[in-house]
């Protein structure tokens, strides 16, 4: 019998509902799919990019708790994350907001 999202760590209601809009409604569903090609669907159907709910998907699909995610492996994980964004045009639009206001002020260096 099929799996709902939210038997795997770290994802609840809320997950399972943004998976379901990308069509994926079943734990083996997500897990056949691997993290980066499920966050990309999510991404591609309008669930907003959160480096933070990637990250705990990922380590939720390796039976890890959200917070075991740290150092180079932390890293690593932003670089998918950022890749993963650049590559479905998908922006944080509230935090670019944020960083273009702050930048502006002086509060922040440029970005290259």
């Amino acid at each position: 019998m099929p799996r709902p999202i939210t038997a795997i760590p770290n994802l609840g209601p809320a997950m399972a509902e943004a998976f379901a809009r990308a069509g994926i409604t079943t734990a083996e569903d997500l897990h056949a799919l691997g993290p980066d090609a499920a966050y990309a669907r999510l991404l591609e159907t309008g669930t907003r990019p959160h480096f933070i709910g990637y990250y705990a998907m990922v380590m939720g699909l390796q039976g890890r708790p959200w917070n075991d995610c740290r150092g180079k492996e932390k890293a690593a994980l932003r670089a998918r994350f950022d890749a993963l964004k650049a590559a479905t045009g998908a922006q944080d639009k509230g935090r670019a907001r944020l960083d273009a206001a702050l930048d502006e002020i002086g509060l922040i260096a440029r970005r290259p």
